[in-house]
């Protein structure tokens, strides 16, 4: 907890509402589209991965709550079964140069290998172009689009709001219930939810 009451009095915490920045998406509407290339230089499009549903991850590395994931080894399962029953993941990282969280392509190579990242994409975005488009606030904010591209869960990635890893536990695992429901045509018990986490590192518009 004391990490937590640490990243309070720094400022990094953020809980719900959206920025004038960054709009809000709707459940139901057309996830927005983007064609970017990820850290090893391949193409990623979400309009690319027909009849697929897709996870968008907001990451931070430095971020006390990505840390609370991927220290516990949690985000890193997730993205592996996920990705083992077809979903696509794609880790966004939308810090602005010089600013926490900020990385190279060599860097989240690494920072990825060391941490056993299992997703489809990681993605750096420090125009914070996509960031802005999904109205993505915190770190992790999570963003479900099903197999239609259309917008099916935005919000948090559970519902401990805490950086401590003990509650991962007790939580209810939002992101994977979604995947669940959808994979099996049902309607989303939790389409939407407050995100929190660190705030975005965003640069200047």
């Amino acid at each position: 907890m004391l990490r937590f009451a640490l990243a309070l009095l720094a400022g990094l915490f953020f809980s719900g509402g959206f920025a004038d920045s960054a709009a809000a998406l709707e459940i139901g509407q057309t996830a927005p589209a983007f064609a970017v290339q990820d850290i090893n230089g391949r193409r990623v499009s979400p309009s690319e991965y027909n009849h697929k549903i897709i996870v968008l991850e907001w990451n931070n590395p430095e971020c006390p709550f990505v840390k609370k994931f991927y220290g516990a080894g949690k985000m890193q399962e997730l993205q592996k079964a996920a990705v083992a029953d077809g979903v696509i993941w794609l880790t966004i990282n939308s810090s602005a140069d010089g600013k926490q969280g900020s990385l190279t392509p060599e860097q989240a190579i690494k920072i990825n290998k060391e941490r056993g990242w299992a997703g489809t994409a990681y993605i750096l975005d420090p125009h914070g172009n996509i960031g802005r488009m999904y109205g993505a606030k915190t770190t992790p904010h999570m963003f479900i689009i099903n197999r239609d591209g259309n917008l099916a869960y935005q919000g948090a990635i559970d519902s401990k709001e805490s950086a401590n890893p003990e509650d991962i536990k007790t939580a209810t695992n939002y992101v994977s219930e979604a995947i669940a429901e959808l994979k099996a045509e049902k309607k989303l018990t939790t389409p939407s939810s407050r995100a929190y986490g660190c705030s975005i590192k965003y640069g200047e518009e």
